[in-house]
């Protein structure tokens, strides 16, 4: 059955007008900017070398492009994928960094192969099961891991510590020993990135110049004057320190000696498993809620069909794990971009792949001249933004109850991995349904009537409506297409949790795209146990959630 996610608009004809190439060219050249300091600093915190960031965006931008449906994303390595990554290289290397890169790369073409078949099977609603709270504690604690490795680069010391933890405990370390010239340069590009975010809001002009680019601007006339390029120490302080080209990007003479084929000869352990499920699992899930913010943001209001993007990502990634590159996913932030810059259509994500192919085939040189602490600023800057105060706060104000689930879900991924603390995430979320009163078998088979009425229907949810049977009230949904009525009554439910209100605000704003009506009836006798930022907006009695 087609997911809910695509609607009459993926029909339209997927070639852009003739007019648009402009603005796509003028778009895909200014991602193209961004896109370069943060694919060399997403491959080198992954523990791949530089260039095979670039070569995962080359091959989203040049192949994938014409694979999905998603028509304003952009596709490359992202930030969230950094944990997993280096994890992989670290643990199946057993401390060959080089051995590890390569069954790293098994693992990811593996994982690709399963984005496949999640695709032909289509689970594009995948990213519709995952509770908000445990997905925004994940995101928070891959921003800390981000900023608690990145920090020690920026500062131009090298830390003993492995784990996310201790790493942390060693920055006052870092902080006492850090490397003067190094740190400077570093300091100087956080200064850049954090002051462009506030001053673009009030500075429209700003707005339009890439962060990246005026942290380049700085960041490499800074290392040409504190000649990294070459060897040697300096004193300051009376104390003596040591730069070079080590603090350098490095990049191989040519793009084809960068080609690496993968290692399979661990596939099959119980280590590599667990990397092919994160990457599977963690890549798909941030793709296809990428690709559905994206869509929120795109000015011509079109729908993606979440299977094909998906399936196009799949593609991609075997493609990615077979040459030597990272995995990739369609990344928001640099799809926001696209959009903010006039992107009209998918060829501005094609433009911007192949700008980075041109220069790095042609212009190696250049990137070579980047200092590694402009880059760790930026992944700092990408880190503390996913970990943003903000975020608990915005989970604060939401209830206790998420609060909890985003915190522990946050804890255990620091202390263990990924893959453990989502988990730990999901079955804290489905004890505290319990304990308000959810029946275990309800927690994965909600009761669902139909009784039409009028020239709608009525939908009535009794027992409960949680996250972990929201997929089946969809697909309920998804039925009554052709429908332009449509009542979810949640009257008889005993308990309904945060995470279905949110996709069911979402569901509100499709319908109403489509000149069609979605209500949500039944919550006045309720008792709220969180808040909903759209409801408050609407105003709407009995909208507000209900339940963890």
């Amino acid at each position: 059955m087609p997911s809910h996610s695509t609607s009459s608009s993926e029909h339209r004809p997927a070639v852009a007008e003739p007019s648009s190439w402009k603005s796509d060219l003028v778009s895909g050249f200014l991602v193209f900017l961004i896109a370069l300091p943060l694919c060399l600093g997403i491959a080198m915190a992954s523990g791949f070398p530089p260039v095979s960031g670039i070569l995962t965006a080359v091959v989203g931008g040049v192949i994938a492009t014409w694979l999905g449906s998603a028509r304003l994303t952009i596709k490359g390595p992202a930030a969230g994928l950094i944990v997993i990554a280096l994890g992989a290289v670290q643990e199946l290397g057993e401390g060959d960094s080089q051995l590890g890169y390569r069954r790293a790369l098994a693992a990811i073409a593996v994982a690709a192969v399963v984005q496949i078949v999640f695709a032909l099977v289509r689970a594009g609603t995948l990213g519709d099961f995952f509770p908000s709270s445990v997905v925004h504690g994940m995101l928070a604690a891959i921003g800390i891991i981000i900023c608690s490795k990145q920090a020690h680069t920026l500062l131009g010391v090298s830390p003993t510590g492995k784990g996310p933890l201790a790493l942390l405990g060693e920055i006052p370390h870092s902080l006492m020993k850090m490397n003067p010239e190094i740190a400077l340069i570093g300091f100087v590009s956080l200064v850049l990135l954090f002051g462009h975010l506030a001053l673009a809001k009030r500075v429209k002009a700003l707005a339009r110049v890439p962060a990246p680019l005026l942290v380049l601007l700085v960041a490499v006339p800074l290392g040409l004057f504190f000649d990294l390029d070459h060897a040697h120490t300096f004193t300051f302080s009376q104390s003596e320190y040591a730069v070079g080209p080590d603090f350098l990007v490095n990049l191989p003479g040519n793009l084809l000696s960068a080609i690496t084929f993968p290692d399979f000869s661990v596939i099959t352990s119980p280590e590599s498993i667990k990397y092919v499920a994160m990457f599977a699992l963690v890549g798909s899930i941030e793709s296809l809620l990428s690709a559905k913010a994206v869509d929120m943001l795109d000015p011509q209001k079109r729908r993606s069909d979440l299977d094909k993007d998906l399936l196009a990502t799949g593609v991609g990634n075997l493609l990615c794990g077979l040459i030597g590159a990272l995995p990739m996913i369609s990344e928001i932030v640099r799809s926001s971009a696209n959009i903010g810059y006039g992107a009209k259509s998918r060829r501005s994500n094609f433009f911007h792949g192949l700008f980075l192919l041109l220069f790095v085939t042609f212009a190696p040189a250049l990137i070579h001249r980047i200092p590694l602490a402009a880059l760790a600023a930026m992944l700092i800057f990408t880190g503390v933004r996913l970990a943003s105060p903000s975020e608990f706060v915005r989970t604060f104000r939401i209830g206790a109850e998420q609060l909890t689930i985003f915190t522990f879900t946050l804890v255990v991924t620091l202390a263990t991995d990924l893959l453990v603390g989502v988990a730990a995430g999901i079955v804290l979320k489905m004890v505290v349904h319990v304990i308000n009163g959810a029946s275990p078998v309800s927690l994965f088979r909600p009761v669902i009537e139909e009784h039409p009425q009028g020239e709608g229907v009525v939908l009535r949810v009794r027992h409960a409506a949680v996250f972990s049977n929201f997929l089946k009230l969809k697909k309920r949904l998804a039925r009554h297409a052709g429908t332009r009525h449509v009542e979810v009554d949640f009257a008889h439910a005993r308990l309904v949790d945060h995470t279905v209100m949110e996709r069911l605000h979402e569901l509100e704003d499709e319908f109403a795209r489509e000149g069609r009506h979605l209500r949500i009836s039944g919550l006045d006798q309720h008792r709220g146990l969180s808040s909903h930022p759209l409801a408050a907006r609407k105003k709407l009695p009995g909208t507000s959630p209900v339940g963890a």
